[in-house]
């Protein structure tokens, strides 16, 4: 019998990670997912979009318009940052981090500060912002990749049915 043909890749594995841990999100706007990996496609951090560890969901804001402290901009912690944060305490330099949306200005400077080398990234809705523009020239000044990822599928469906293992 020979091996099966139709497992994921790698890429397909790592962003499906970040898009799992991005469902974690309490946010009922954006939900957004990261994970690193070693140089061994080891996973050594992941995080998603919230508020950092102590402050309660209910008492925070989630709106994306109004008055900047009744919105939820000021509170809410990106996934790529959580992901840096929230590392297994290794030295991250050489890692790479996947992310269901490529990372605005804030977050690529952390990127660029933990040492990270590649971007590997599903979405890029923001693209032609100030902001998107600002990361893609801090990534290139500093050296690291950044790529789309390419899957083989556009979806994967998982069941917690015990039956279906």
């Amino acid at each position: 019998m020979n091996k099966r043909l139709d497992y994921i890749s790698w890429d397909e594995y790592f962003m499906g990670v970040a898009l799992l841990s991005a469902r974690r999100s309490k946010d009922p706007h954006t939900q957004v997912g990261a994970c690193i990996v070693n140089e061994k496609n080891k996973i050594v951090g992941a995080g998603y979009n919230g508020l950092p560890i102590g402050c309660d969901d209910d008492q925070f804001p989630w709106d994306k318009k109004g008055d900047f402290l009744q919105t939820k901009y000021p509170y809410v912690c990106h996934a790529e940052l959580n992901a840096i944060l929230n590392n297994i305490g290794m030295d991250l330099r050489g890692c790479k981090i996947y992310t269901a949306l490529f990372p605005c200005n804030e977050c690529t400077k952390a990127i660029i500060q933990s040492g990270i080398q590649e971007v590997i990234f599903l979405s890029d809705k923001y693209e032609g912002t100030e902001s998107a523009m600002a990361s893609r020239k801090m990534l290139d000044g500093a050296g690291i990749r950044y790529r789309k990822v390419e899957a083989r599928m556009d979806n994967l469906v998982l069941s917690f049915k015990a039956s279906d293992v």
